[in-house]
């Protein structure tokens, strides 16, 4: 039995609980919440104690804890908990951008403890599947990724608006992309990026291109316009549509270049987030310290992505020195 805490109580974290009810062997012991209300609701609703401090959750008896608080805290929580001796699931980005990034992966090497980013499309069951056929029926070396959402019908009060709690597109939405171009065309080269800036001081719409050794990517994220999209994957013997919505991939669409297609349908159940934690409980049994699917060096090249991205539109965050 793998026992866990929560930090933080708002919305992924509701969708996180959706997951852990369908994972056998687990359970949640602790949770904790800036707020009291919320943390009291949340355990109310799934158990446990709600715990009045984090200090008071990293004492409990728990193994590991899920971070799903927003990215402004995520590096200084990774670290307490690692230093408190427990492994860690945090949501993405993963921190603010990769000097933090670094800091954590050095108390992580320093612990022994299993550190993994909660980026969620590589561990379901169609994602899996799709790379599984690709590799006995491959389309050729990859070298052109197209990808992107935007969603204009974010609420008004979401954190995503919020330049102090490290919002805005890039951060929310292209982190997805950066996954998907790093895991099909390889380390990034170089980066292009246009964006604009809302009220608030996030960037609400950005495009950029980016240079793989593999090849190219175009890529775009935005909140004020509807864009939710499938993905494009292009190799010299054929192409693969993940339709939408790709980061939460159910359906894809292998067209060959001899004229065939084959159709993949792996629909995913309980919110889908219940793909990761399995993953992450049969490292913690296994005595892993990194994810061989989620690598470190993948989560710092995703950020990598993103800092660059984000110095060439000029979006630099308050909590950043």
């Amino acid at each position: 039995m793998i026992k866990w805490g929560i930090i933080g109580c708002g919305r992924i974290a509701h969708r996180f609980m959706q997951g852990f009810a369908a994972v056998p062997g687990i359970k949640l012991v602790a949770s904790y919440s800036r707020r009291p209300e919320t943390v009291n609701a949340f355990v109310a609703r799934y158990g446990g104690i709600a715990c009045q401090s984090i200090n008071e959750l990293l004492a409990s008896d728990i193994d590991a804890v899920y971070i799903a608080t927003l990215p402004d805290s995520h590096a200084a929580y990774s670290i307490a908990a690692l230093k408190a001796g427990k492994h860690v699931l945090c949501e993405k980005p993963v921190t603010v951008n990769l000097a933090e990034l670094e800091e954590v992966l050095v108390v992580a090497k320093q612990t022994g403890l299993l550190f993994m980013e909660g980026m969620k499309p590589p561990f379901y069951p169609l994602y899996s599947k799709l790379k599984e056929h690709i590799a006995n029926d491959p389309i050729g070396p990859v070298g052109y990724i197209r990808a992107g959402s935007a969603v204009a019908d974010c609420p008004p009060d979401h954190p995503n608006y919020n330049l102090e709690l490290v919002g805005g597109s890039l951060m929310g939405i292209a982190i997805y992309e950066a996954f998907l171009a790093l895991d099909w065309l390889g380390p990034m080269q170089d980066i292009q990026t246009m964006g604009r800036f809302g009220e608030t001081g996030i960037d609400m719409f950005a495009i950029f291109q980016t240079l793989h050794q593999n090849g190219y990517a175009q890529l775009y994220c935005g909140f004020d316009m509807h864009g939710k999209g499938d993905a494009l994957i292009v190799g010299t013997l054929g192409h693969i549509t993940i339709h939408k919505n790709w980061w939460n991939p159910a359906k894809a669409t292998i067209s060959y270049l001899d004229g065939r297609t084959i159709e993949l349908d792996e629909p995913f159940t309980a919110g889908g987030l219940n793909y990761e934690i399995i993953h992450f409980c049969e490292l913690i049994r296994q005595s892993q310290t990194e994810s061989p699917v989620l690598p470190h060096e993948l989560s710092r090249q995703m950020i990598a992505m993103i800092d660059q991205a984000r110095e060439q539109i000029g979006l630099k965050f308050p909590v950043e020195k």
